[in-house]
């Protein structure tokens, strides 16, 4: 499995996972000048806005471990930046991270990680 292929299976499994628990996707790869953001869903009465990271191996760490502090601030970014350009949205939003763990493209881990880039 290539590496977007893995990528493309991930977010498929996200989104699932994710709706399962309540979420109600809005967008899915949403791009703009400052980068992307996977998913855009509400959940309550919150915007939240979704990266999603998905591995074949722990051999360079884990999923979570590969979101740099200059990939949170173009999530930061991205996510104002979307903000400013839609109407109607809630007030609330964060940012949250879905991790997914494939071994030979089955599920071995799925995870969600609420709020976990901040809005410094």
């Amino acid at each position: 499995m290539k590496r977007r292929e893995t990528g493309i299976l991930g977010e498929k499994l996200a989104a699932e996972f994710l709706q399962g628990r309540g979420y109600r996707i809005v967008e899915t790869n949403y791009r703009c000048p400052e980068g992307e953001i996977d998913i855009i869903a509400r959940h309550g009465d919150f915007l939240v806005f979704v990266e999603v990271r998905t591995k074949r191996s722990k051999q360079f760490g884990s999923p979570e471990e590969s979101i740099t502090s200059v990939k949170q601030e173009r999530l930061r970014l991205t996510a104002a930046r979307y903000r400013d350009e839609h109407d109607s949205l809630p007030e609330q939003w964060r940012i949250d991270v879905v991790v997914v763990e494939l071994n030979r493209g089955q599920t071995t881990r799925i995870e969600l990680i609420e709020n976990a880039v901040g809005e410094e």
